[in-house]
């Protein structure tokens, strides 16, 4: 069971990936080891401004299987043909969420129906 308490405290931050200061990427780190998923790499100094990230993420999605969205999914999100974001989908009161972390609102936890509308191609992964 989650904790939501510990992640609504999260403080974005870019790059971040030790709690409580966590980026997109970050959240998704630190979920997945609370649920007990194998870890994926933790792309310490990878961030959002560059093409850094995209390139990260495909190499990654080498490794990983594509999959529909479930409860400790990773959600890779596109614009303009790359990946530019990522979240987690959690099981919650028996619908599927989505947690986010960024700039403007710190940590968010949305229905998966509205946070694919916010972006033009949502991919899973586990």
């Amino acid at each position: 069971m989650l904790n939501i308490d510990k992640y609504l405290s999260v403080t974005w931050r870019m790059g971040g990936r030790c709690y409580p200061f966590l980026d997109c990427y970050g959240i998704v780190h630190e979920i997945r080891r609370d649920l007990n998923l194998p870890e994926w790499p933790a792309f310490e100094g990878i961030i959002q401004e560059d093409s850094q990230m995209d390139l990260a993420a495909r190499k990654l999605m080498l490794s990983v299987e594509k999959c529909k969205a479930s409860h400790g999914v990773v959600a890779a999100c596109y614009k303009s043909g790359m990946v530019t974001h990522v979240g987690i989908v959690v099981e919650m009161n028996g619908l599927l969420h989505v947690i986010e972390s960024n700039p403007k609102s710190n940590v968010t936890i949305l229905p998966i129906g509205r946070f694919e509308r916010r972006y033009a191609k949502v991919e899973y992964y586990q």
